[in-house]
């Protein structure tokens, strides 16, 4: 995939119909339908593109794969047995064993360093950085989902941080700044999602003036 921004080919239904499409899919396994390298071009090009307040790029991604990606959820699985009453944690086990089945993990960051630079750059809006910030994360997290389902593949969004934070710094040698968010799991799609229900319009959306 090229690095080069070019205008988007397909008007808004296309657009939408991706949107629309992507759903939670937690039944999943290893066999992805496409290559690990178009995975790492989706995330790059996604980790590249997604707009951050005043251009700031505190976005920052660990993409695991294979062995590293099964080593995460051992991990996961390894601390949370600490933490989880017993009689509790064999569903907790069923729960991170679907995540392991899955063929990798995306982690998501913030990198403070940035965050911090901009709030002392931009004093009047300290306060702000830090939400702004998510903002940015969050899109990050639904562009590379969302293209990685339009691919073909399943995917489920956890958050296990902050508990996971500091067995990931030490075993993928991240830096102290990056704060992680979320992580993507995705796999080949062994199951569908279930039934999606939505609220009436009426009760989130108004309009005036059109």
């Amino acid at each position: 995939m090229s690095s080069t921004a070019t205008a988007p080919t397909a008007g808004a239904d296309g657009f939408l119909s991706y949107i629309k499409a992507r759903r939670t899919i937690y039944t999943l396994n290893k066999e992805l339908p496409i290559s690990t390298t178009r995975v790492q071009d989706i995330v790059k090009e996604a980790l590249q593109h997604v707009p951050s307040s005043f251009n700031s790029q505190s976005n920052r991604v660990l993409a695991l794969f294979g062995a590293e990606h099964d080593k995460f959820w051992d991990l996961t699985t390894d601390i949370l047995k600490g933490i989880v009453p017993e009689e509790q944690f064999a569903s907790t086990a069923a729960r991170l064993a679907g995540f392991r089945a899955g063929a990798g993990t995306v982690l998501f960051f913030e990198d403070w360093t940035v965050v911090e630079g901009m709030q002392e750059k931009f004093a009047l809006y300290a306060d702000r950085f830090p939400p702004w910030a998510g903002h940015s994360n969050a899109m990050l997290q639904f562009a590379v989902w969302t293209a990685l389902e339009s691919e073909g593949l399943g995917a489920n969004l956890q958050h296990y941080n902050p508990l996971v934070d500091e067995k990931v710094q030490q075993e993928w040698g991240v830096p102290a700044s990056w704060k992680l968010t979320a992580q993507l799991v995705f796999g080949g799609r062994a199951g569908e999602a279930g039934e999606k229900t939505f609220e009436p319009l009426e009760t989130k959306y108004k309009v005036f003036g059109a």
